[in-house]
């Protein structure tokens, strides 16, 4: 039986006049086109899609939040159009949405869990007990009287997802609900959605752009341009992947690399249906086997001997016994970073991963001078950030303050850094920085464009308004913004965060190039809960666990042992877990195995192809 029906659904967006405009005529945005799906009680589907795909109006039209502009949606037979059933609609299908903040409404933890429930009615004995287990399953329970503004994105993300569990309602539709967690973060809420699938009959309806979740689920449904364009089991989606890669999307690593050997060496019997490391670690077992491959017949090199990192011996950001105290002297005392000191080379591409919560924004917010240290000091290009400025500025002085000196040498991109941009066009968005600088508009206008071109922002897109652009455009606005101060020290918190595979892989692609396009003159700092990102581009990885530097590393070093990581509540690449898997079936592959290339590089060795 079902409990969502839709039935030829179309929508579309009523876009904003203006008013000075001679057509005066409404005009409309269709996103949604003719959209006939069912959801069956008890199922977890996953729902993917390129930016701009649909996905999310599709989500707000499944609980009454929109309104078909034609076909129908039906929950448990009831019309979600029908205003008098809205309350039904509402309390039988529970929604999660991509930012916590956006459903967040009160001043501590459990109560803001609690507040569906009391609009519900529930008795306050039965509030306590649902609030209290709801918190525990996404392990905030230790949180349940902090105030949501003081904690970390993942951690909003986990409230707002317990005060949905708390309702149980028969359906839970989650939008991207993991984007801004931590690997066992992503894993808990994951595991905690087919739980309540599994266990308790709830159908789950997991918007996400990770495909190793996707690949867990009973059945995937993918969207391109409003339109549902694959429907299927996981196996059968993601086994076209030529097809998934066409509609702006990516496949499981291991997907990948199989498909990659497949064409890459001769063997019938080699499978093309692999979307987890278990079955891939078997394939390729059985693959050694058939060519002879001995067992146990060398072991992996210790990482420290194939890792390399070129440091220039200038130091770019140092760090000395730094500690950062929020809430001095309230209830809500907290020390986010505790007594931490590292340096940083110029040229240095650095990762910084860590589980939600353990202090890297906080970190970072440090170097640009955003937040003071409680105490220690802070070191850029071997100056004191917070030292005090001996020199006297007679009045009229062009001389910028020492601190503004400090916010032009680092360049901070923040979490949804989309919400930086409220310029009216994108060059002015761009030229904001520059401008503050005192330059002239011949100096402006080269850095805008420059800055432009490096992040693949568009000369037509210049004169239109950055909010008339997607997400991924966004993303690349506000970072050219930031990249036209020409700082000498770029700090990204989690850049590509909530894009689909295409945006993020052009993202990072963009900020890769301009780091070696530099030629060693920029240190770049990335946070990320994308191991897989991390990996790729980090010479170096500062981990992060309870408000101190756990270690600080090459990247190599970092990933070879995965036990420290999953303590940490961190994990290993897909294919390095793989790697982990064939080296215990007494395969262990010679050099590297923390990308799909290099994965497939050392398996090409252990076949002597």
């Amino acid at each position: 039986m079902n409990i969502i029906e839709i039935e030829n659904l179309s929508y579309e967006y009523v876009l904003p006049q203006d008013s000075d405009a001679a057509d005066s005529g409404e005009k409309r945005l269709r996103v949604l086109n003719g959209i006939n799906l069912s959801f069956e009680r008890g199922t977890f589907t996953a729902v993917l899609g390129a930016n701009g795909s649909g996905k999310s109006t599709l989500a707000k039209l499944l609980n009454g939040i929109l309104i078909p502009t034609a076909g129908k949606v039906f929950v448990n037979g009831i019309d979600t159009a029908d205003e008098r059933r809205v309350y039904d609609v509402r309390q039988s299908v529970g929604m999660v949405f991509q930012n916590p903040d956006n459903q967040i409404v009160s001043a501590v933890v459990e109560e803001d869990v609690a507040f569906a429930l009391e609009n519900l009615g529930v008795a306050p004995s039965d509030i306590r007990a649902r609030i209290d287990e709801a918190m525990r399953t996404v392990d905030i329970y230790h949180l349940r009287k902090s105030a949501p503004h003081l904690l970390s994105g993942g951690q909003k993300q986990r409230v707002a997802i317990a005060g949905v569990i708390a309702m149980a309602p028969g359906c839970i539709v989650l939008d991207e609900p993991t984007a801004m967690l931590d690997p066992a973060g992503r894993a808990e809420v994951l595991s905690t959605a087919r739980r309540l699938c599994r266990e308790q009959g709830i159908t789950i309806i997991y918007i996400t752009h990770y495909m190793e979740e996707a690949a867990t689920a009973d059945r995937v449904v993918v969207m391109s341009r409003g339109s549902v364009v694959m429907d299927g089991k996981p196996a059968g989606v993601f086994s076209q992947v030529e097809r998934v890669r066409a509609l702006e999307l990516d496949v499981p690593q291991v997907t990948e690399l199989i498909h990659s050997l497949k064409g890459q060496i001769k063997d019938d019997k080699l499978s093309g249906i692999i979307i987890t490391e278990e079955a891939c670690a078997d394939e390729l077992t059985a693959l050694f086997e058939r060519r002879g491959v001995p067992k146990n017949r060398g072991v992996l090199k210790k990482a420290a001997e194939i890792s390399a990192v070129n440091k220039s011996g200038i130091s770019a950001v140092e760090f000395s016994h730094v500690s950062h105290i929020y809430g001095t002297g309230t209830p809500y005392q907290h020390t986010a970073i505790d007594d931490i000191s590292f340096t940083i080379d110029e040229g240095e591409f650095i990762g910084i991963i860590g589980h939600t919560g353990s202090g890297k924004s906080t970190l970072i917010q440090h170097i640009n001078g955003l937040l003071k240290p409680s105490s220690g000091e802070i070191r850029l290009f071997s100056k004191n950030i917070w030292e005090k400025d001996k020199k006297k500025r007679g009045k009229g002085a062009k001389e910028p303050p020492a601190l503004q000196t400090v916010r032009f040498t680092a360049g901070l991109v923040f979490q949804y850094s989309e919400y930086q941009l409220f310029e009216e066009t994108v060059y002015k968005d761009i030229a904001f920085g520059p401008k503050n600088m005192g330059l002239t508009e011949k100096e402006i206008k080269q850095r805008v464009l420059q800055a432009a071109d490096a992040m693949g922002v568009e000369r037509s897109w210049l004169e239109r308004s950055p909010f008339d652009l997607s997400g991924g455009e966004k993303r690349r606005v506000a970072l050219a913004g930031v990249i036209a101060m020409q700082p000498r020290v770029l700090i990204l918190d989690e850049p590509a965060a909530g894009l689909d595979p295409h945006g993020r892989e052009s993202i990072l692609e963009h900020i890769n190039r301009l780091h070696k396009d530099a030629d060693g003159k920029l240190t770049i700092l990335l946070i990320s809960h994308s191991m897989e990102d991390i990996v790729r581009f980090a010479g170096r990885i500062i981990v992060m666990n309870g408000g101190k530097v756990a270690f600080f590393e090459p990247t190599p070093n970092v990933f070879s042992d995965a036990g420290r990581l999953t303590d940490m509540k961190l994990s290993l690449p897909q294919t390095a877990r793989l790697a982990e898997r064939l080296r215990k079936a007494g395969y262990p592959l010679p050099g590297g195995a923390y990308t799909v290339s290099s994965a497939l590089d050392s398996i090409k060795s252990l076949l002597g192809v």
